[in-house]
């Protein structure tokens, strides 16, 4: 890219002028509702694992569901894998079209995407709902699914990359078009996300083609655990960056829009995002602290690099607030936090992002004692853990999601947002049902309770969980009113008859408040790539190459529940 390219100024042409083709439209609607679908059934089966733990066993009272496990295995992958993706890649298709003002490369292409991802989907909902995919949504071997749910994961992941092919595409066409210019920051920060998630699927597709898919179909008698685990957690950790960079790209380019402010640093917004892509990457073996095989020295080095990925989260923390402050005094704020009230907070769509935000800074302190190591042993496997991404991808991600929808979902269908009033109370339900189950989960687990196990009538419990279990039972119950008001709200919308102006549900964009001579390099996605890459090789190359000399394909398949 040339000097001028990099330093440019990114078009001045009014976003207005720019409508989304019709088939894009429906396709992306198409991918937010089959997510929300999997989020409906998510929930309940979330609302009776909480009831579980205050001692009530609502599973021989749901027929289709054989035990806790099948009900724990459909809440992790139809919350954290499906939901997530079907509404980024609506999402980020959105966004990335909107902000370039030109048409994708291929609609067709879109098409296929959203009937791969879905026959994928179908393929993996199939397997869980009749009991053939109990092996939690982590897909641990040795425990073994049929493979139709291995199959449906490896194309949902095909998915993701076909739309980072077709965004691509659409990107190089649009930088012929536009030479000297910088890229639109929705776009750009669509593009990154897309890119880590693109070179953080290695892993997974390594475990799932060349392992899990070929020794469910009979085609291996056994696997290496350790190795299926380590591939597991190469892509397991960066998809968390999957999940929370579209909530980034909403708070960083659309909220402070939403307050009447502008975006504090478009640099520093760029370089945030750019961040992502070397840090999240090799720091997959914090997950497996207690793990033999891997060494300590690997195991620090991810932990030192975990502790690393923080540094963009808080540059977003700076940089969202400030764009927010912005916003906030021009509608009359005051004081050093009197401005806070002064908030779009009457908008769900606003209140619901921003509750969001204050739920992911706990999430993200509770987080960095999961990467210590010392801390983290005395944490791992106890309820502390899903205590801790309950607060990220169960709020600041889902209900960032949620707001969201509230104007996307009137601004692709022009139907008027039905009840905006309960939309409010869902958010703040949400919030509130979040704080005591994460708290009452968190509680339990430094008092030593469990994760993945079943509570109802269980002997080993012992008296002094009895308060943060029943603490976890009445949130994740006002969690269960806060999500069944959503889908009404969503439903409503869709049939609700009274329209609503363009003006009203106008796609929210945040100016940069400064004109920034930005570094060309925060506008290259190359080097960046560079350096992820050559992290990975440092960080995995040599226990991979330990694990392959040592390789132990001898464990069958179990299928305990």
């Amino acid at each position: 890219m040339s000097t001028s390219a990099q330093a440019g100024a990114p078009p001045a042409a009014d976003q207005s002028t720019f409508e989304i083709p019709p088939a894009t439209k429906r396709c992306v609607m198409a991918f937010i509702l089959v997510g929300f679908a999997h989020l409906a059934v998510g929930i309940v089966m979330g609302f009776l694992q909480g009831m579980s733990y205050m001692g009530i066993d609502l599973f021989p009272f749901v027929g289709i569901f054989d035990n806790y496990y099948q009900a724990l295995s459909i809440h992790g992958t139809f919350n954290v894998l499906m939901f997530t993706t079907f509404f980024i890649l609506g999402f980020l298709t959105l966004v990335t079209v909107k902000t370039l003002q030109r048409p994708l490369w291929s609609t067709g292409l879109l098409r296929v995407n959203f009937w791969l991802t879905l026959v994928g989907a179908l393929l993996t909902d199939w397997a869980l709902l009749t009991g053939r995919g109990t092996v939690l949504f982590t897909s641990y071997a040795p425990l073994q699914a049929h493979p139709a749910y291995y199959i449906g994961l490896a194309l949902v992941v095909v998915g993701t990359l076909v739309l980072l092919l077709n965004l691509v595409v659409t990107y190089i066409h649009w930088r012929r078009d536009n030479p000297g210019q910088r890229t639109p920051l929705m776009a750009f920060a669509a593009l990154t996300t897309l890119i880590m998630w693109g070179l953080a699927t290695f892993g997974v597709v390594v475990q799932f083609v060349g392992m899990l898919i070929p020794w469910s179909l009979g085609l291996l008698e056994g696997v290496d655990p350790l190795l299926s685990r380590t591939l597991f957690w190469q892509s397991g950790h960066p998809i968390v960056y999957f999940w929370l960079l579209p909530a980034y790209i909403s708070w960083y380019f659309m909220l402070p829009a939403q307050n009447g402010g502008k975006l504090f640093s478009e640099s520093l917004a760029r370089l945030a995002f750019l961040l992502f892509i070397p840090l999240s990457l090799p720091v997959g073996f914090h997950h497996q602290f207690v793990d033999p095989g891997v060494s300590e020295g690997y195991k620090a080095l991810h932990a030192f690099i975990t502790f690393g990925v923080f540094m963009p989260s808080m540059i977003t923390a700076f940089t969202v607030l400030a764009s927010l402050e912005t916003g906030a005094r021009s509608r009359g704020g005051q004081g050093r936090l009197g401005w806070i009230r002064r908030l779009n907070w009457s908008n769900p769509a606003v209140a619901a992002q921003l509750l969001g935000m204050i739920i992911f800074a706990l999430g993200g302190i509770s987080g960095l004692v999961n990467a210590s190591f010392n801390l983290n042993l005395v944490v791992h496997n106890t309820l502390f853990v899903p205590g801790h991404f309950h607060l990220t991808v169960g709020t600041a991600v889902a209900l960032t999601f949620m707001g969201t929808a509230y104007w996307l979902v009137p601004h692709l269908t022009g139907r008027k947002l039905w009840g905006g009033r309960l939309a409010i109370a869902q958010v703040w339900l949400w919030f509130v049902g979040m704080l005591l189950m994460s708290r009452g989960m968190t509680w339990a687990g430094l008092q030593g309770a469990p994760r993945r196990t079943f509570m109802a009538g269980a002997t080993y419990k012992l008296p002094e969980w009895t308060s943060s279990f029943q603490l976890l039972g009445v949130g994740g119950a006002i969690l269960t009113v806060s999500g069944v008001l959503f889908f009404v709200i969503l439903a409503a919308t869709l049939l609700n008859k009274a329209r609503v102006e363009a003006s009203e549900v106008e796609f929210p964009i945040a100016t940069p408040l400064y004109q920034e001579n930005v570094p060309g390099l925060l506008d290259r996605f190359a080097p960046w790539v560079v350096v992820a890459v050559l992290l990975v090789v440092m960080g995995y190359g040599p226990m991979y190459w330990q694990m392959l000399n040592d390789l132990q394909m001898t464990s069958p398949g179990f299928r305990s529940f």
